[in-house]
């Protein structure tokens, strides 16, 4: 037997009698818990409030059925009339305070009135009576025929100036068509504020500004009576000239607007009060004289 076969049958005894050893095996690291992502801070949801400021309600129209004065009927329309085209501020509110303005549909209403109630067809028929007889248009004639045709043209003239200027040009300029009276003060400063109101507008958002529906609104009724009127004396000149006179007589009705409330009391007529701080504020809807 040789020395290669002796070292084989040791190995083999070893292997049978001892016990097998096996490899320790290196333990693993303990696992570390992933990583989390820092908190991110919740950022809670802020309602979004509106930018346009409360405004305050004028007070309603008087009720004119509770008047029981003489000529209760043409009284009653001529307030409504009057009442319906004014706001009147009080002086003790606080600085800021901006009265509601008039909606679009609140302008169609608002015109919509004043081209139908007997106050605008007695206008209508009382300058068709002074063009008759002063014979203005002759192409109209006289007699009953030239009347109806000279009244018809002032009740145009009428609804097309209030149309352009208290709701067309009213809703593009964003201005208040009515006259916000001042109220209190002197005769003087009354008339002045009522008479400035011819250039100055209150806007939608409670600020002064040009005038531009009295103005244009004015302007483009006159030059629309040209398609329906018989042919006249037409021009730039002409057309100015009409322009200032129309806005000279919405003046004289914005002072009438100023001093309605003296009028009123004086003659022992009901008319719509200033309103009291306490009738509540609501918030404002998308939301000149009257003509």
């Amino acid at each position: 037997m040789n020395s290669r076969s002796c070292a084989q049958i040791i190995l083999a005894l070893a292997t049978t009698c001892c016990p097998t050893v096996h490899a320790q095996e290196r333990p693993e690291p303990p696992q570390q818990p992933p990583p989390t992502a820092a908190p991110v801070p919740s950022v809670p949801e802020v309602a979004q409030i509106s930018p346009v400021a409360p405004c305050l309600q004028p007070a309603p129209v008087v009720r004119w059925q509770d008047y029981e004065g003489p000529l209760k009927t043409l009284v009653g329309v001529a307030g409504r009339r009057l009442e319906r085209n004014t706001v009147t501020p009080a002086a003790h509110y606080k600085p800021g305070t901006v009265f509601c303005s008039l909606t679009l549909k609140g302008k169609l209403i608002r015109f919509a009135e004043n081209s139908s109630d007997a106050i605008a067809f007695l206008g209508a028929a009382f300058d068709a009576g002074i063009d008759q007889a002063e014979d203005t248009t002759p192409q109209y004639g006289q007699g009953a025929a030239g009347y109806a045709k000279r009244f018809g043209a002032n009740l145009a003239d009428q609804a097309s100036g209030a149309f352009f200027t208290g709701v067309v040009y009213s809703e593009i300029f964003r201005e208040d068509p009515r006259y916000y009276r001042l109220g209190f003060g002197g005769v003087k400063r009354r008339f002045f504020h009522a008479v400035e109101h011819a250039v100055v507008a209150r806007r939608e958002d409670g600020r002064n500004g040009f005038n531009f529906s009295e103005w244009l609104g004015t302007a483009t009724a006159i030059t629309l009576s040209y398609t329906y009127r018989p042919r006249t004396e037409t021009g730039v000149g002409i057309t100015t000239e009409r322009v200032v006179m129309g806005v000279a007589q919405d003046a004289g009705w914005d002072v009438l607007l100023e001093f309605w409330p003296e009028i009123a009391r004086k003659l022992k007529l009901p008319f719509r009060e200033e309103p009291q701080p306490h009738q509540g504020i609501s918030t404002p809807v998308t939301t000149s004289g009257p003509h």
